[in-house]
């Protein structure tokens, strides 16, 4: 994983491929100039180590340069910077059709491809110019389902239904960038270009993407995007008055975007690159304590969320949950334990006279019970408590700064607050007073992450839950008296 990405780094992979057999010869080429950090040395130390797999490498890096003179900053795209990376893209795209190459990958160095398989799917299209969809940490991605009469981004329902998968297959669309696959073998790709200067009906503005869609417009050549697969995901641009910092925190919110994906267990660092990578120091975010419940036959929700709390610097405490499946009626007797009688699931109509609840159900809540004593036993005034099938939110951080900004000013007690949870009402829920945060929580399910100060954690042990057991997202509701549906639990 790279640290930071140069600000003009492009990325082009050119291959001889013949798609019916096996991979044959590969050319590798990467432009890097206007570095403002170890972006060179993390590429030859790169090089170093993978540069011998191609068949040849072909590498341009400048150290000196450092921006252009008009830029006010580091995401300001002025016309001088909008020139030199039309300059890169037409000279890459120009050099793979002088040395006769079958296909040109052009990979802009904000892109995170993930899945292996990525080029000989997109191959496998067989179609002349393809990008595969690039997921963000929000509805960003590397296409546009429309454009606008002076060719800029235009949204479209069309839009959010292949980014969200509503349909899925491969779509002609007006505009593709950051990963696109060219089939240079097929003639028409002759008049692709970046460079406004070398199309004659060009009337549009100054911008290599532009350029490029409409040069296939013009040429007949449809531009594809597919989300057949997930691919991998896209950094959400800076805009111009942005700083670098803001660069960081965006990657780690693409790279929490990463380890939530279904498909995406942990993200993979090479040894040689790992010295690059630098975390935040660990804390546990201005509260007294952080736990973190994970079942042990789950590893792997384990070490993603040990990932999550390394990009995100939180010093979590891990608690083995209570598995249901090793539970019997013999251990939930030795920790006197006795079901709620009677109880009647309120959603789903499960009903057994003898068990109403799952054994799953019970581990669940003991686990939580155990962290509630914890808190106790532990002195611990305020603490956040997560599942292990947590998603963060982009600048999780930050927000629950806010949150706990709030709290304080306030100067109110509180019990609990969510900071995940299923809204199961639909009625609106009243704003805390002076809050831009804080609602009072309507009847809610999940427990996947909330705060609890140790008032909140004494009122729920001293309601001795053990001796009427419900289903924690029964019993919280319950707790806060916000259940609309007592009379159906009984």
């Amino acid at each position: 994983m790279l640290q930071k990405r140069s600000r003009n780094l492009i990325v082009v992979k050119q291959l001889f491929v013949n798609i019916y057999l096996e991979l044959l010869t590969e050319y590798y080429g990467i432009r890097s100039d206007n570095n403002i950090d170890n972006t060179i040395k993390i590429l030859n130390t790169w090089l170093k180590e993978q540069g011998s797999n191609y068949f040849s490498v072909n590498v341009t890096m400048d150290p000196k340069t450092q921006g252009h003179e008009d830029e006010k900053g580091i995401a300001d795209w002025t016309p001088s910077r909008f020139e030199h990376i039309i300059k890169l893209r037409e000279e890459v795209l120009n050099y793979a059709r002088k040395i006769w190459a079958d296909f040109i990958f052009m990979l802009d160095a904000d892109i995170f491809l993930t899945n292996p398989n990525t080029l000989n799917l997109l191959i496998s299209k067989n179609v002349t110019v393809v990008a595969p969809i690039l997921k963000s940490d929000g509805m960003y991605s590397n296409f546009w389902a429309g454009m606008s009469e002076n060719y800029y981004y235009k949204r479209t329902e069309e839009y959010e239904s292949i980014l969200t998968k509503t349909k899925i297959g491969c779509f002609n669309v007006p505009m593709i960038h950051s990963a696109i696959l060219i089939d240079l073998r097929r003639k028409d790709t002759d008049f692709l270009t970046y460079d406004s200067q070398y199309f004659n009906l060009y009337n549009g503005p100054r911008d290599d993407i532009i350029t490029f869609a409409l040069s296939a417009n013009y040429s007949g050549i449809p531009l594809h995007i597919c989300n057949d697969e997930n691919y991998g995901f896209i950094m959400v641009p800076l805009e111009n008055q942005d700083i670098i910092e803001q660069d960081y925190q965006q990657i780690t919110n693409l790279k929490l975007e990463m380890l939530a994906a279904a498909d995406q267990e942990f993200i993979q660092i090479s040894e040689t690159m790992k010295s690059f990578v630098v975390y935040p120091k660990k804390n546990t975010l201005g509260l007294s304590n952080i736990y973190m419940i994970n079942l042990f036959r789950r590893p792997e929700r384990r070490r993603r969320m040990l990932a999550c709390f390394d990009e995100l610097g939180i010093k979590a405490e891990v608690i083995n949950a209570i598995d249901g499946r090793t539970l019997n009626e013999s251990i939930l007797n030795s920790w006197n334990i006795k079901i709620m009688p009677g109880y009647k699931d309120p959603y789903h109509k499960r009903y057994c006279k003898y068990r109403p609840m799952t054994m799953g159900e019970v581990g669940c809540f003991l686990s939580h019970y155990i962290v509630w004593n914890k808190i106790l036993e532990d002195n611990h005034m305020y603490t956040l408590v997560m599942e292990d099938d947590v998603k963060f939110e982009p600048y999780f951080r930050q927000k629950l700064t806010f949150i706990l900004q709030e709290l304080q000013h306030f100067k109110s007690d509180w019990d609990l607050v969510y900071l995940g949870r299923k809204q199961m009402q639909k009625d609106p829920e009243n704003v805390v007073n002076g809050s831009q945060y804080l609602v009072y929580a309507g009847y809610s399910y999940w427990t996947i992450g909330y705060m609890l100060s140790a008032n909140g954690a004494r009122k729920l042990i001293d309601a001795k839950p053990l001796e009427n057991l419900i289903p924690v997202d029964e019993f919280i509701p319950i707790m806060y008296n916000n259940h609309p549906r007592l009379e159906r639990i009984f």
